[in-house]
């Protein structure tokens, strides 16, 4: 198992002016072949670009690889008078591409991250009506687990109780023992103690505590941009595959039903007794379909 010492050490900080005269550090890590076509991994909430460790290194030698902790999350900054929004993710990936000198991508996310794809789907096809360039074309679309459709998630008690008023005193008095029921609640097959506890460490890094309750607000965001974010999935004519757990008890089985039914032409995977992580719980099973998708598509060889 991979220490997070290595990962932190493979990567770089990458400031953010959000605002002027005021920079964030920005965990970075990209990896490869510049030749090679770019992929780029979004994580989900409340972890970090090290949910993509277990497929990393079988990506690697394929793609130019780019991940990135966004601000709140992991390596990176989490200021507590930020206003967390899935814009400002999408503005954050916008800045760091650039600084890449990337223009065409290939996008994988998961949980959190498929809204963020979903925004910069929509800017996509913004930049299309108005016949302007888009900040980097996105070429496929590869999305696993996550709450695309908002009619159809199935919040968890923690997220409601976070989402709450009282939100600010259930993110400090939350604990490791709380941390991982909730996740053995969500994930069919469990993860290992050491690796939970990693991902314990890294949301706890920088007092990440201080600001669950400001990040979960995206739960309404969801609501609030539904038409757009669910439009930017519709009109989205390159390769588009989704990878569901069926277990996952927020986002499995109803949640691949929804995308079945508002999908033309859905192009979707199952995985049975697999929950809401298929990347951590179920990584063999993951590479297996995001490499025939991509193969079949003639994105790799």
């Amino acid at each position: 198992m991979q220490k997070l010492t290595h990962w932190l050490n493979q990567g770089r900080f990458h400031k953010h002016a959000f605002k002027p005269h005021f920079e964030n550090n920005i965990f970075v890590r990209h990896e490869g072949d510049k030749s090679k076509p770019a992929l780029l991994l979004i994580h989900g909430f409340p972890t970090c670009s090290y949910d993509w460790q277990p497929i990393w290194d079988s990506l690697s030698p394929h793609f130019y690889l780019i991940t990135l902790d966004m601000i709140g999350f992991g390596y990176s900054d989490k200021p507590t008078d930020f206003p967390y929004s899935f814009a400002a993710q999408a503005n954050l990936i916008e800045d760091v591409l650039t600084s890449l000198d990337i223009n065409q991508v290939h996008i994988l996310s998961h949980d959190y991250g498929n809204t963020v794809s979903q925004e910069l789907l929509a800017r996509n096809n913004d930049a299309k009506q108005k016949q302007t360039p888009p900040c980097f074309e996105i070429l496929s679309c590869l999305l696993l687990n996550g709450g695309i459709f908002p009619e159809v998630i199935h919040p968890i008690l923690i997220q409601k109780l976070l989402l709450s008023p009282i939100g600010f005193i259930v993110a400090k008095g939350m604990g490791y023992d709380a941390f991982k029921r909730n996740f053995d609640n969500i994930c069919c097959i469990n993860i290992d103690d050491i690796e939970l506890r990693k991902y314990w460490q890294l949301i706890q890094h920088n007092q990440g505590d201080r600001i669950f309750h400001k990040l979960i607000q995206y739960m309404k965001e969801r609501v609030e941009h539904r038409d757009r974010w669910v439009g930017a999935l519709q009109q989205y004519k390159q390769p588009m595959r989704f990878i569901n757990g069926l277990e996952d008890p927020i986002s499995g089985h109803d949640m691949l039903k929804r995308y079945q039914e508002l999908i033309t032409d859905a192009d979707t995977i199952s995985l049975n007794g697999v929950g809401h992580y298929p990347q951590v719980e179920a990584p063999e099973q993951v590479l297996e379909h995001a490499f025939s998708f991509w193969k079949s598509h003639k994105i790799m060889t």
